[in-house]
């Protein structure tokens, strides 16, 4: 890896002082983890997945404090791309840093078309699933002052629910989106990786759903 990552990974730091603990850097190096596992079983390049699995939620704090508004896997590719410049990396490293951030959001229409932006895509959905997603995912209702469930309402109910309100519970994080990831992975290795965590947080919200109703 190029002498200029650690300044890169320093300088990226910042972009998320006072971020949220449920999108903070923690995550990020735990992406970088995951995107160099599957990438090495899957032959990708590891200096374009290690830069942008670094880069890739720079402008999450933002996203998160406009509530949404902007589209931090596209403004996020813009600003990688001006720090990438900025330590004379070549514009086909840039390039393909660029495509990795950008594709690699669940709620947006930029399809992953390279390895390296499906190796990215995979590391960071695999990260919002299993025990640590189930964590993560109140941890950000929590931060939205949401309520523990959805009690009361019935599954479809709460699908037309508002995000970023009392009712953007981790059970509708979970209806909305995450148990569709695993039906998304892009790579053998990540699907693989999928099945256990997805299966974990399936029956993880079946019992809380039961307890909730004093089933339990």
């Amino acid at each position: 890896m190029d002498k200029s990552f650690d300044k890169i990974l320093a300088e990226t730091k910042k972009h998320f002082i006072n971020s949220r603990g449920s999108h903070d850097f923690d995550h990020v190096e735990r992406v970088l983890k995951m995107a160099l596992l599957i990438g090495k079983k899957e032959g990708a390049n590891l200096e374009i997945l290690q830069l942008a699995a670094i880069l890739h939620d720079v402008q999450r704090n933002n996203a998160d404090k406009n509530k949404g508004k902007i589209d931090h896997a596209i403004s996020g590719a813009e600003v990688a791309s001006e720090i990438l410049r900025k330590y004379k990396y070549d514009e086909k490293t840039i390039s393909a840093v660029y495509h990795c951030i950008a594709a690699h959001r669940f709620r947006n229409d930029v399809e992953p078309k390279t390895l390296e932006a499906k190796v990215l895509f995979d590391a960071d959905k695999l990260d919002s699933i299993g025990a640590i997603g189930v964590g993560r995912a109140f941890l950000f209702a929590g931060e939205l002052k949401a309520k523990l469930h959805n009690s009361g309402m019935t599954d479809d109910q709460i699908l037309v629910t508002k995000e970023f309100g009392k009712e953007d519970t981790a059970y509708r994080e979970f209806l909305i989106k995450l148990r569709y990831i695993k039906s998304r992975m892009q790579t053998k290795e990540g699907r693989k990786l999928a099945k256990e965590r997805h299966d974990f947080m399936v029956g993880f919200f079946k019992r809380m759903k039961k307890e909730m109703g004093g089933l339990i």
